[in-house]
């Protein structure tokens, strides 16, 4: 049976925000105590009657997800399932993820929730994985439910290396893309390479949905000047689908309609619903696999001041699962912090690819830069990270294709297809191993 699921307009305030929260949390939790983990879990105990109570349960891990592998949190009989998934980031163990038909409504509707529409018009590039992560099928299905036309593009796949994207982007007039943000950049010194101008000559694009890392607003900044569109920004996971997505203010906010967001402290064991610390979440109209209190393990902030596109939700950082940072000479460096520092350099210093090693006494960075800019550019870098950091920090500038080679940009290989026979100079070799 469809159900009803809020929409952006339907709440006016925080407090009208909450009811929608209490008012779904019932049957939520009975759906819930239909799957074999909760069922046990919670044996025996009455359930909550207040999102207080609620907030008493114990979280879900990914410990335990792991533990139910496959289906020891299914709430539904197997034929009602759509999908089966799994995440990119399992520690060596499965953490699977399950979807109904209503689940992907509720999926795709939050994704397609961009201030930058999707429309039947739209040419949309997906250049996230398909395999068994839920990423490339969401963008597909959101897409696909405005009528646009998809470009199954996929990612880490030898079948679309970066020169066979630009001619993609450039020859298909491709409208929206959806990649994470460092692929953006590929395809921008990838375009470079093939003589192409990325601000100039892909006059069709209108924005490049982004997602799947942390991006600090200069290098989302940085993104934008060089392809001279929207950089649209979206936040979530297989386990739980999209989360958050970006307004036009650029202010990343939660789907609170959607899902009840918690923040925990892992220093003092508090829980809040605003501030610092590791995100919890509980999607709300998860009909496969209900998640109570799952503990997504990100480093976030949450506040609930206004923002002037009035949707009237919860507004978020994310700064991702290493967003405590690493000690380095009585300091501490997070990525998002020190990513800002870098792309805070001027844009003539051309700097674009960059990596950086905490080690206990000193913060190493490398970045590529012409050898025009090099020496400046570095010091402008180690005067920002000391400045702003406080920590000791070595600045190498290298020489661009160092870390980034031209050879990855250009080359647009073929793909093997299995076969038997081959031809006397031919790699027989690869004739079953043909990826």
């Amino acid at each position: 049976m469809t159900t009803k699921r809020p929409e952006l307009g339907d709440w006016a305030g925080v407090d009208e925000l909450r009811a929608l929260q209490q008012r779904r949390l019932p049957a939520l939790l009975a759906r819930a105590a239909a799957s074999p983990f909760y069922r046990r879990r919670h044996a025996g105990r009455a359930l909550p009657a207040t999102v207080e109570d609620f907030r008493a349960l114990e979280p879900t891990g990914k410990q335990d997800l792991r533990d139910a592998y496959p289906y020891g949190l299914l709430a539904v009989a197997k034929e009602e399932l759509a999908t089966y998934h799994e995440s990119s980031g399992t520690a060596g163990q499965p953490t699977a993820s399950y979807y109904t038909e209503q689940d992907w409504a509720d999926l795709a509707e939050r994704y397609a929730r961009k201030w930058v529409g999707i429309t039947a018009g739209d040419t949309f590039l997906v250049r996230t994985p398909y395999a068994l992560m839920i990423t490339g099928h969401l963008a597909h299905a959101a897409a696909r439910s405005h009528g646009a036309t998809v470009v199954p593009a996929d990612s880490r796949s030898a079948a679309t290396p970066p020169a066979r994207l630009v001619r993609v982007l450039h020859d298909l007039e491709v409208t929206l893309t959806w990649s994470n943000p460092t692929e953006t950049l590929l395809w921008s010194a990838a375009a470079r390479a093939a003589g192409l101008d990325p601000g100039k000559d892909f006059p069709w694009l209108r924005a490049l949905f982004v997602g799947g890392e942390p991006l600090s607003p200069a290098r989302r900044a940085r993104i934008s000047e060089i392809w001279n569109v929207p950089v649209v920004e979206e936040y979530g996971s297989t386990e739980t689908g999209t989360l958050a997505g970006q307004c036009p203010e650029g202010r990343l906010h939660l789907w609170a309609d959607r899902a009840l967001f918690e923040v925990f402290d892992p220093a003092t064991g508090a829980i809040t619903e605003e501030g610092r610390g590791r995100l919890v979440v509980t999607p709300l109209y998860r009909e496969a696999m209900p998640l109570l209190r799952y503990n997504l393990d990100d480093d976030v902030e949450i506040s609930y001041a206004s923002c002037r596109c009035d949707w009237q939700l919860p507004v978020v950082t994310v700064f991702g699962r290493s967003g405590f940072g690493h000690p380095v000479g009585g300091g501490s460096v997070d990525q998002h912090r020190l990513e800002e520092l870098v792309f805070q350099l001027p844009v003539e210093d051309q700097v674009v690819f960059w990596r950086a090693r905490a080690d206990r006494d000193l913060l190493r960075v490398q970045m590529e830069v012409p050898a025009e800019r090099r020496e400046g550019a570095t010091a402008r870098l180690a005067a920002s990270i000391g400045a702003e950091l406080g920590v000791p920090c070595e600045v190498e500038g290298l020489e661009p294709g160092t870390l980034v080679p031209l050879a990855a940009l250009t080359s647009d290989p073929d793909v093997l297809k299995p076969r038997g026979l081959f031809g006397p100079d031919e790699d027989w070799d690869r004739a079953l191993l043909y990826y």
